[in-house]
């Protein structure tokens, strides 16, 4: 009998046996019930998902990338994708902690966040392919390129996300938004948040954009 037909050697796994790289996938889908914590503090309704805010900032990559060149110009938009695939994977496991500018808001630990999502990693890439956790290595670190656009559209992206809420009435100032949340008006938290991290030139160009056409919104 040749390996195929004892099934010992080269054939697939036929359920029987416990497949740890399904499991870390199954584990690393929980980001798609996983609400963006920002946007449920301040009551927006029916916020996403952040695997929603992922593909956001997967799709911006594809969609603005080019623009980043002058700033960025060995940039590889293939790789990047990868990285914003897989920049908040952790989450899954630890849950979304919320970068917040309100000095009213609970401060968060960065260094426990960032410690608590490697370990996350950990557990969730483990089985995978190298690939994985290198990538989302590479984004925490900061230091190529690739890193840099996905961080830069990750913040972007939510600013994308504070125009389409308020240009579709999904938040309302004055209906139970805690007051301990109160310090900038409406959604102008977000805004205030990203502004300061961002690195490039594009990247600022394109929030102010963003920012004076959510300001129209509100007006």
């Amino acid at each position: 009998m040749d390996a195929d037909e004892s099934g010992s050697e080269g054939a697939p796994n036929t359920g029987s046996e416990v497949d740890p790289v399904i499991d870390a996938v199954l584990d690393a889908y929980a980001l798609k019930d996983e609400g963006r914590t920002g946007w449920q503090l301040r009551g927006v309704d029916e916020p996403e998902s952040v695997a929603a805010h992922t593909w956001g900032v997967a799709y911006l990559v594809l969609a603005l990338g080019d623009r980043f060149r002058a700033d960025l110009p060995d940039v590889d938009l293939d790789r990047a994708l990868r990285l914003a695939v897989v920049h908040d994977v952790g989450e899954a496991e630890t849950g979304d902690v919320a970068t917040r500018a309100d000095s009213t808001a609970a401060s968060v630990d960065r260094e426990r966040k960032e410690a608590a999502e490697r370990a996350a990693m950990g557990d969730l890439a483990g089985p995978l392919p190298d690939g994985v956790r290198e990538a989302w290595e590479e984004y925490e670190a900061r230091e190529t390129p690739e890193a840099v656009l996905v961080k830069e559209c990750d913040l972007l992206d939510t600013c994308l996300q504070a125009i389409v809420y308020e240009r579709d009435d999904r938040y309302d100032p004055g209906d139970g938004t805690p007051e301990t949340f109160a310090e900038y008006d409406a959604l102008e938290e977000f805004f205030a948040t990203a502004e300061p991290r961002l690195r490039t030139d594009a990247g600022r160009a394109l929030f102010e954009q963003l920012r004076e056409r959510y300001r129209t919104l509100r007006s």
